[in-house]
């Protein structure tokens, strides 16, 4: 059912030479919803077996979180890789609905606008269930799923996130002009700078003078609910066969124990790979990141 992986060990990272990467760009979906998304490219020409690498990030967050680690996995996997934005986050567009059948549709269309076949793809927490719901929907082949932190089941969200909408639609109406009067008022909602700033990622300064969020808040505080379910709930009517690899932080909820059976159902060929960490896997444990899905996929070539 699962294979569970010994402790990864962190090390220094060692020194990577840029990629190419071009400004980015942006991908015109059959729905009208723009999906933007950053390329970087592998050191040496790409073979037919080295296929696109599509990195999607959470909630929150945008293609800019996975930007270091897609330069990592271009160069050590020697394969193409796309971090994207999901609608609703980043340069992608607004929309009023989000929920998995509507992000994974958006997955499908950019792979099929970009000719992307056999891809793996790799998603944290709201962007691990969206790559998830692209596999169990088999509307477009994918190679290989490697989930971050996140299950196949309908599970609450970290109580943090309700909290950040709070604090993020306090700053939307300050009309602040300095991002350290947004951090300060963040600051009664979450005390973890490193989570604070992630966030803040998304403020931007308008023509005005006052900081915007460049995300649309109301749209995303109404779909949090979305966020906390999965449009599947049965393995014996959709189970992918494909290799997969759960990576977990062990002090995280979102991939108990007890949830295993329910992802080795709809997943019968999963791997597991514990990290001494909790949610925010990448960017906590890079290197243990890193080392997890390198090793997973040199395994599959």
């Amino acid at each position: 059912m699962f294979a569970r992986r010994a402790g990864l060990l962190r090390v220094q990272q060692p020194f990577i030479k840029p990629n190419a990467l071009r400004p980015f760009s942006t991908t015109e979906l059959g729905s009208g919803v723009k999906i933007a998304y950053d390329f970087f490219e592998p050191a040496k020409e790409a073979t037919a077996k080295d296929a696109p690498i599509v990195f999607i990030h959470g909630l929150f967050g945008s293609k800019r979180n996975n930007g270091s680690m897609s330069k990592v996995f271009a160069r050590e996997l020697n394969r193409p890789v796309y971090a994207i934005d999901l609608r609703n986050h980043g340069d992608s567009s607004h929309d009023p609905r989000h929920d998995y059948t509507a992000l994974a549709e958006d997955v499908e269309g950019f792979l099929e606008k970009q000719n992307i076949k056999d891809s793996t793809l790799i998603g944290h927490s709201m962007g691990a269930k969206t790559a998830m719901a692209v596999a169990l929907r088999k509307k477009t082949p994918i190679s290989n799923l490697i989930s971050v932190d996140n299950a196949p089941v309908d599970a609450a969200l970290h109580s943090g996130f309700a909290k950040y909408v709070k604090g993020m639609k306090k700053i939307e109406e300050a009309g602040f002009k300095k991002q350290s009067e947004a951090d300060a008022v963040l600051k009664e909602y979450e005390e973890s700078m490193p989570v604070r700033q992630f966030l803040l990622t998304n403020l931007m300064r308008g023509p005005d003078g006052v900081m915007k969020w460049r995300i649309p808040i109301k749209y995303l505080s109404d779909a949090l609910n979305n966020m906390a379910d999965f449009p599947f709930n049965n393995p014996d009517e959709a189970r992918w066969e494909g290799p997969a690899l759960f990576v977990r932080g062990t002090k995280s909820h979102y991939v108990a124990d007890e949830m295993l059976p329910t992802v080795g159902r709809f997943f019968p060929r999963f791997e597991l790979a514990d990290v001494d960490c909790g949610h925010w896997v990448i960017s906590e444990k890079p290197e243990d990141f890193r080392k997890a899905v390198v090793e997973f996929l040199q395994d599959k070539e």
